[in-house]
């Protein structure tokens, strides 16, 4: 089997290590795997397993990105894919444009619907494909909403935790020492935990709120996450927020960590509150994997996920009384030990095998 998976960049994310995972899967089995898309640091890892990729200009939505159509029928043409899967929408559209006037053997198309697309039209793109894939119930009846898919080409696989990196090992003496030595002030503490980049839907001021409601003689809050150059502004905004209501000594923002496995860990609830539905909420089964309490909104995707970690943690969206009553409630609860087998990486790998293996057998 030869599979090409196609998306925009191969930077830091959960779509781009779900492409990595899964094409070292590929390797492993004996097929050949490739990945398409602009580049990023993560392309190490595909040369590490034996993958190829092609790198192409497709991460922005400009001209020159659809200028590539034909440099991808010259790769299609080259490696000779069985199966194309497309993972985001712009690269989607070029895909479609690429084996619209393919001449050679078109390949199967499966798509993934990572997210709860905004603009319904533009997102159709997606919808162009033998097989769809869905990481939640809640993308599932998203896409049936929106799209004219038949329903037997829909397949739920649950976004993949990888159990080698978020694990719930103790944490080591070396770490906790370095740790409350950067950040003394969550020393002797309930820590709160609120991950993720900084920007407006993650939910941050309800966090802050929260804060307000509970008896910070006891808790800490803490919210780990890059800020990005244009969230400059936002991140000042809530910086006097937090001024204002004097919470200055119980928030703290972490910045950008590459050990968010131990920053889980060392939090006795890890919490996810944006303001929107999250498509699936991959924080929410990274933290649980660590041994963490989890709570968040009765909605989306983070929804589907804690009802099968500890249905305690599940608050009304929007009531930030009832989240801060929950939380005693939620620490006299067991913490999770493990997660479903179907928020695994292994469970998506081997899923997103049988999808190819089905419409490879309808094909033939």
């Amino acid at each position: 089997m030869k599979v090409i998976q196609l998306l925009p960049e191969l930077k830091v994310g959960g779509v781009e290590r779900g492409t990595v995972d899964l094409s070292e899967h590929l390797i492993k089995l004996g097929h050949d795997s490739a990945v398409i898309s602009a580049g990023g640091h993560l392309v190490d890892l595909l040369d590490d397993h034996g993958a190829k990729h092609f790198t192409l200009p497709i991460a922005k939505k400009n001209f020159r990105a659809i200028s590539q159509i034909s440099n991808l029928q010259k790769i299609y043409s080259e490696f000779q894919p069985d199966i194309v899967h497309v993972r985001s929408r712009f690269p989607a559209w070029i895909n479609y444009f690429a084996l619209k006037n393919f001449k050679g053997t078109k390949p199967i198309v499966i798509s993934t619907f990572h997210g709860l697309y905004s603009k319904p039209f533009y997102s159709k793109s997606m919808s162009y494909a033998d097989e769809i894939i869905v990481i939640s119930k809640t993308v599932q009846d998203y896409v049936k909403k929106n799209y004219h898919v038949n329903e037997s080409n829909l397949h739920l696989i649950y976004r993949g935790c990888d159990l080698e990196e978020f694990n719930a090992v103790p944490l080591n003496e070396e770490w906790k020492d370095a740790w409350f030595e950067e950040f003394p002030q969550t020393k002797n503490k309930i820590i709160l935990n609120l991950p993720g980049r900084i920007t407006s839907w993650k939910g941050i001021e309800s966090f802050i709120d929260l804060f307000s409601k509970i008896d910070t003689s006891k808790f800490h809050g803490i919210i780990p996450g890059p800020v990005a150059h244009n969230k400059n502004s936002y991140f000042n905004s809530l910086n006097k927020l937090i001024k204002h209501k004097n919470l200055s000594a119980h928030l703290t923002f972490c910045g950008s960590r590459s050990d968010i496995a131990n920053v889980y860990k060392i939090s006795d609830i890890v919490m996810n509150l944006s303001s929107k539905p999250e498509p699936f909420g991959r924080t929410v089964i990274e933290a649980a994997a660590c041994g963490s309490h989890v709570m968040g909104w009765d909605r989306g995707g983070v929804k589907e996920s804690i009802n099968l970690i500890n249905p305690a943690g599940l608050v009304m969206h929007g009531n930030i009384k009832m989240l801060a009553d929950q939380i005693d409630k939620v620490l006299a609860t067991a913490p999770p030990l493990s997660i479903p087998k179907q928020f695994t990486k292994e469970s998506l790998v081997r899923s997103t095998m049988n999808v190819y293996e089905l419409a490879l057998s309808k094909a033939s």
